[in-house]
């Protein structure tokens, strides 16, 4: 006897004919502790992200079924902090593979939309001041306005012929250049310089040079290591120091310096999508770079709503380049030069 099969369409059970929302799974139903161990994340956090990306996650669509903008950023924050479409982070909200990467790109772009409403650098000069004095009750170092570093991020090969997203280990990667203030709020990101770039190409060329070259910033600068040119600017170690003055400068900088290398830290671990521990982000440069975006603004929309920067388990910074295969880049800026020894007679002597 032959016995007649039906196939079905998942998605049509799951969410019916016409235009709706899904909303099989509810925020309420689970705990707090089940909300943190799979989408790193508490619930009010949560009901916040909805309240501001639900606008653009409702936009009008031409999808017979759209999925509500409460299992989006779910499922968004889900690949974000486990870095893969794991089968059983759609199970858990209803919604196959294929529609949690369509989720993650609607979300990462609404973040991205709203990236200079929390990724910014305060202009008055009472904020300026206070992180100049936040700066120098950490390790002494006056004038400071914040650190910058970069950080490599792997993504897929491109193709085949282009070179350019190939760093210096062989990889393909973006190399992304930030700026932290002493909490690890982020003040400038810049995610879309290819990998084979080196930190101080990056950062010559970024916006965020132009901007302090422009000379917005007076008596401030910010601190860099040694793969960045020391400039008026931007205040570097010494690469061999021989007085004490020098080194305690150094000691100082370094203290000031360890901000980044820790909010680095913290990113990774807590967006293991970044940290290449499930592999290199397996999307176009530019999406590539619309999703570390995203992350950090959510970064800082975490601080902003009291959430440690430091809270988050520290499984080990995403794997750079030692610091000793970097070229020193020595001062050919001689008022830079002049400032920095300035700085050390007045307040390392």
């Amino acid at each position: 006897m032959a016995i007649p099969i039906t196939v079905l369409d998942c998605d049509l059970l799951l969410y019916g004919r016409g235009h709706r929302t899904l909303d099989r799974f509810k925020l309420d139903d689970v705990t707090d502790e089940y909300l943190m161990s799979m989408y790193g994340f508490p619930r009010q956090f949560i009901y916040y992200l909805v309240e501001l990306l639900g606008a653009s996650l409702s936009r009008p669509t031409q999808r017979s079924r759209a999925i509500s903008p409460e299992t989006q950023i779910l499922a968004a924050l889900g690949f974000y902090t486990s870095g893969s479409f794991q089968t059983r982070m759609g199970d858990a909200i209803g919604i196959s593979q294929a529609s949690m990467s369509r989720c993650v790109a609607n979300v990462t772009e609404a973040l991205v939309e709203r990236a200079t409403q929390f990724i910014r650098f305060p202009s008055d000069e009472t904020s300026v001041q206070a992180l100049k004095d936040e700066f120098y009750g950490l390790a002494g170092m006056p004038g400071v306005i914040g650190v910058v570093d970069c950080i490599h991020v792997a993504i897929k090969a491109p193709n085949a012929e282009d070179l350019s997203y190939v760093n210096r280990k062989g990889l393909h990667s973006l190399n992304c250049l930030m700026v932290c203030d002493i909490r690890g709020a982020l003040m400038t990101v810049e995610t879309n310089w290819p990998g084979s770039l080196q930190d101080y190409a990056v950062l010559q060329q970024s916006s965020l040079s132009s901007h302090f070259e422009a000379g917005i910033h007076k008596d401030s600068w910010l601190l860099g290591d040694s793969s960045f040119s020391l400039r008026t600017w931007l205040m570097t170690p010494l690469h061999i120091p021989e007085t004490p003055a020098e080194y305690r400068y150094n000691m100082a900088h370094s203290a000031t310096h360890s901000v980044i290398e820790k909010t680095f830290r913290t990113l990774c671990s807590r967006f293991r999508c970044l940290d290449g521990s499930k592999g290199a982000l397996q999307y176009s440069p530019e999406k590539s770079s619309h999703i570390i975006l995203a992350c950090c603004v959510l970064h800082n929309i975490s601080l902003e709503h009291g959430m440690d920067v430091w809270s988050s388990p520290m499984t080990g910074p995403m794997e750079q380049p030692p610091e000793e295969e970097y070229e020193h880049m020595e001062s050919l800026d001689l008022e830079a030069d002049r400032i920095r020894q300035e700085l050390m007679l007045t307040h390392f002597s």
